[in-house]
């Protein structure tokens, strides 16, 4: 059983590279490099203005060769990003990232004809193609492809967008990173990073969090100007591409990328806001009134319900997650394991390490890598559960190859929120105690609060700052507000927010690294509460079978294509509806 207090120390697993590469140093790195080089000039010659005169079985190859193209630079990338992820402030690796990413900008530009000629192809012409079996099977990639000749521009102007992007939007995420990770914020006598500020913010010692918000604001305000002028650029430099695009809204750009029309997220947009009373607004209220407060300070808001802080050893974790799968499918178990024997984990939290969790999937030829910040709660049980699923899911895709297997966002968050689910039904079994069964379902409450209402919120936050930056230069001041104000309308009276809260917006990487990511989270977490109430049900027969032959197809399915065994269609409002009953429903168990 898990334990209070402090654990023993554990020597936890750091991640194993060498599947790529010896080191960074490697000769075999500057080989693939040249090699991808070679063989993109080479398939520039062979097919640059051809395309459309290409019969079948000429496009057939030409597709093949783009995608062992593809898995060799996104092997090279892949290794790069993730050697310079757990040491983000060692210049060695962001020297190395940085030169592997120039040379891969010089291979890829190669290839950009390759997409803007297949969306010139006549329709007909096409459907006449895909009677072939061998050239079918790669139908997918070419209608995800086709999805943006809407939004295509001349040759030159892609070439010169692809070109620029590595001293423009690259660079400044780049930058972004680099200045989190060697962020630190004082707390006492101590200096702590990111990932352990946020540990004591969420302390069982209501002090220890309210002392830990006042240096993250403090520590988030001395950089905040530095943030407010990568968001004012960032946001400027997508304004001026989605111009020159057509895209209505600044939203509209991830949509596409994601195969999901704008009123399908529009519906689930409005649908979560119609909910905040009912859902975080209610909770809110009753966890203040279970901490014998009116309102919760910000620093409340994930304050633990349990009586001590549990400690939950590494082992322990994987243990719960590993049977908690198994106990759906013994296959996803297995896979899942691998991650843990092979070391496809990168579990400790150290500085100068990204901040957060993520499970990169790499390239087919390759197998995803997993990296954690494990500090012993039961929310990072779940989020091993979480980037596990992830990496499964990733895992089974690869046999799609490098062209399909990569899934969109509407998708791609299925299998993580579904391990979740898992475990946590798994955790719950287990405790007998009706308090440790509330503070579990709390803490599950919690985790779908800040999966779905507040990440539509900070969608909401998003879209405003985008929206007013059309207008001109946003103040840090005028960030603020609109931070300010889509959290209070999210979280509710309960909530208290005072001027240290306002720049909290600045260190969500997500507003960086992906403008609207965000949605994916409601997204895959309505869709999941859908899903596992079909499982429940038990009306869909070989249910396990059928789940991960879905997430085998990686990115062959669009999300509704991918429900239809279950019975279920994404594009009813009803659906988002039901997935957020289901929070309610746990909110009512609390309150009863």
């Amino acid at each position: 059983m898990a334990t209070a207090g402090k654990v023993k120390k554990e020597n936890l697993p750091s991640w194993d590279l060498t599947d790529f590469y010896a080191n960074i140093k490697d000769p075999a790195i500057k080989k693939d490099i040249d090699k991808a080089l070679s063989k993109a000039i080479a398939f520039e010659k062979a097919y640059k203005g051809k395309v459309e005169k290409l019969a079948a079985a000429g496009l057939l190859k030409a597709i093949k060769e783009c995608e062992a193209l593809s898995d060799l630079i996104g092997k090279l990338a892949s290794y790069a990003f993730l050697s310079y992820a757990t040491e983000v402030s060692n210049p060695e690796k962001q020297a190395f990232y940085q030169n592997v990413e120039e040379k891969i900008n010089d291979v890829s530009a190669k290839l950009i004809f390759f997409s803007l000629e297949l969306n010139r192809l006549d329709e007909k012409k096409l459907s006449g193609f895909f009677k072939q079996k061998e050239l079918a099977f790669y139908k997918p990639y070419i209608r995800d492809v086709r999805a943006w000749k809407k939004y295509q521009l001349s040759d030159k102007e892609e070439e010169v967008i692809h070109e620029k992007d590595l001293t423009g939007r690259s660079a400044w995420v780049k930058f972004f990173d680099q200045l989190e990770a060697k962020m630190r914020f004082k707390l006492k006598s101590k200096e702590l990073t990111l990932a352990e500020i946020m540990e004591q913010y969420v302390s069982h010692n209501s002090t220890v969090r309210r002392d830990a918000a006042k240096a993250i604001s403090q520590g988030l305000n001395t950089h905040l100007d530095t943030f407010t002028f990568i968001t004012n650029i960032l946001a400027k430099d997508k304004d001026l591409e989605d111009k020159r695009r057509g895209f209505k809204e600044p939203i509209s750009s991830r949509n596409v990328a994601n195969y999901v029309e704008d009123e399908v997220i529009e519906t689930l947009i409005k649908t979560v806001k119609a909910n905040y009373k009912k859902l975080s607004h209610r909770y809110y209220k009753i966890k203040a009134k279970w901490m014998g407060k009116k309102v919760l300070n910000y620093w409340d808001r994930n304050a633990p319900l349990a009586e001590v802080d549990r400690k939950i050893p590494w082992e322990e974790a994987v243990d719960i997650v590993m049977k908690a799968y198994h106990d759906f499918s013994p296959a996803m178990a297995k896979i899942a394991r691998l991650f843990i024997d092979k070391k496809w984990v990168d579990v400790p939290a150290q500085p100068g390490k990204m901040f957060g969790a993520f499970s990169h999937g790499t390239v087919p030829s390759m197998h995803p890598y997993v990296l954690l910040n494990y500090k012993h709660k039961v929310r990072d049980v779940m989020t091993l559960a979480h980037e596990l699923g992830h990496g499964v899911h990733q895992y089974l895709a690869r046999k799609q190859g490098a062209l399909i297997a990569g899934t969109p966002l509407t998708i791609a968050e299925t299998a993580s929120v579904f391990g979740e689910q898992l475990t946590f039904r798994a955790l719950l079994k287990r405790e007998k105690g009706a308090k440790a069964r509330r503070a579990l379902i709390a803490s599950k409450v919690e985790d779908m609060l800040n999966t779905v209402v507040r990440q539509i919120a900070f969608c909401e936050f998003e879209r405003e700052v985008h929206s007013a930056r059309k207008q001109g230069e946003l103040s840090t001041d005028q960030i603020n507000q609109i931070w300010m104000k889509v959290q209070s309308e999210s979280l509710g009276d309960a909530i208290k927010l005072d001027k240290d809260y306002a720049p909290y917006w600045s260190y969500i990487s997500h507003f960086v690294h992906s403008p609207f990511y965000v949605y994916a989270y409601a997204f895959g977490d309505c869709f999941v509460n859908s899903l596992y109430a079909v499982y429940e049900s038990g009306k869909v027969k070989n249910f396990e079978e059928k789940y991960l032959e879905a997430l085998a197809s990686g990115g062959r399915l669009r999300y509704y294509e991918f429900l239809k065994p279950f019975g279920l269609n994404p594009k009813d409002r009803k659906f988002w509806q039901f997935g957020l009953d289901k929070i309610a429903s746990l909110i009512d168990e609390l309150e009863d």
